[in-house]
């Protein structure tokens, strides 16, 4: 029984402590970031912190891996949707986790979490695309005209977390829908 509280503990004070540096990350560059301020804005002490990770750096890197991961998860439970629905979703997760998004989409953020974030949403397309089309994957055309849906896709959902998520998920997915048939006619 003990075991169980101290995992949800656990738990309970990376997700803090991870909560801390994306934040920290929409206002500085990593290597500003240190422990002390982490460890007083979370409210633990450093040796809270030093449990759980080597550094500023070591703990970047485990944020980095669970949110690809997570995002690895849900590019999986899209690849069978329709269009609309496609984005939808895509729209909805990117609300339920806009303190990742406002780090992944922050100038201040490391750019290669975002740029594996463009590649995985890019190669998801690739593979609908491919598949829809009986195509090969390694088609240069197609690789071109996803790389285009998705950095259009990425564009729209950054400025919409720069923005605050000011206009509602329905306006967004409705863009992104629209743009996309549009993108999807040519090719």
């Amino acid at each position: 029984m003990e075991e169980k509280k101290t995992d949800r503990r656990t738990l309970k004070t990376r997700k803090a402590i991870y909560n801390v540096l994306m934040e920290l990350l929409t206002q500085k560059s990593l290597h500003k970031v240190t422990v002390q301020e982490i460890s007083d804005t979370a409210d633990i002490n450093r040796t809270t912190f030093y449990k759980h990770f080597l550094d500023v750096y070591d703990l970047y890197d485990k944020l980095e891996q669970d949110i690809l991961i997570e995002w690895g998860m849900q590019v999986l439970k899209m690849q069978d949707l329709r269009s609309k629905d496609f984005f939808i979703t895509l729209v909805d997760y990117v609300d339920k986790n806009k303190n990742v998004f406002k780090m992944v989409f922050s100038p201040n953020a490391p750019s290669q979490l975002r740029t594996r974030f463009e590649k995985l949403l890019d190669g998801l397309l690739q593979k609908i695309e491919s598949e829809k089309k009986g195509t090969d994957m390694k088609d240069i055309k197609l690789s071109y005209q996803t790389s285009y849906r998705s950095q259009g896709c990425i564009a729209i959902l950054s400025r919409w977390i720069e923005e605050g998520s000011v206009q509602p998920k329905d306006f967004v997915v409705r863009v992104l829908a629209e743009l996309d048939s549009s993108v999807e006619k040519v090719m």
